[in-house]
């Protein structure tokens, strides 16, 4: 049953976030969801809340820069305190600016690593050595990757520097957590029509997609959404590449 299971679910901050699919997804199987945003519209955050609590979950919210050193600590904190003891958490969040070798410098790279590397981390273990003093039998930790394990992302240096680094952690921290009942993997949903897609990319994009479509939020949420379930409880340690056939040459 999920009915009192709860999940964290960082960067939901507009209607179009992969975040918010994801905790519609979770929601919608019967998981209570706290979620963090960033600058996002208050009027917005606050019907979309209601959105979730009205599907019959509990649903607290808080707006966080994760670029915050203590961050992780902060968003643990409340959800004990407003929800309980989280079994599912979902390193959705991201820093992402164009560089390339021109532009790369210290102020971008430290800007991509508190929020893709240090956050990410820090939450995961948090999580779990709050998890370790629960009773909770399965926990499930989620982190998102972008490809860069498959091919090279020119002009994005920063960026795929520190989400690879989230692969690496996620496999050798999935080894550490098994014993405690916690899977951890990663998925990379590769091209993604979110926030920061416009007509020209998608344009650019559309041809190389076989299925003829690019892919949704929706689409990374059903993946998370069973990652998140019983059914996925012996994967562990993976990096999960749902692109929908995606061609990268």
């Amino acid at each position: 049953m999920n009915k009192h299971k709860i999940a964290i679910v960082t960067g939901a901050s507009s209607s179009r976030d992969i975040g918010t699919a994801i905790c519609r997804k979770l929601a919608a199987s019967g998981i209570s969801i706290f979620f963090t945003h960033w600058r996002a519209d208050r009027n917005w955050v606050r019907t979309f809340q209601q959105e979730l609590i009205s599907s019959g979950v509990r649903c607290e919210q808080m707006e966080l820069d994760l670029a915050d050193a203590n961050a992780a600590k902060t968003i643990l904190d409340k959800v004990t305190k407003t929800l309980g003891a989280p079994a599912i958490l979902v390193n959705n969040a991201a820093h992402s600016t164009a560089d390339g070798f021109r532009k790369l410098d210290a102020k971008t790279l430290d800007a991509h690593y508190a929020v893709n590397m240090r956050s990410t981390f820090l939450l995961a273990v948090e999580f779990a050595r709050l998890f370790e003093q629960s009773n909770l039998q399965a926990g499930r930790i989620i982190n998102m990757t972008s490809g860069q394990d498959i091919a090279a992302m020119p002009g994005e240096l920063a960026y795929v520097a520190t989400k690879g680094a989230i692969s690496a952690f996620t496999k050798s921290l999935s080894q550490e957590l098994a014993p405690l009942g916690i899977t951890v993997n990663a998925v990379n949903p590769g091209p993604t029509d979110s926030t920061w897609m416009n007509d020209e990319i998608r344009s650019y994009l559309i041809p190389k997609f076989p299925m003829g479509r690019i892919g949704t939020p929706e689409d990374v949420a059903k993946i998370i959404g069973f990652l998140a379930s019983e059914e996925a409880e012996w994967i562990t340690g993976q990096i999960i590449h749902s692109e929908g056939g995606f061609i990268r040459s």
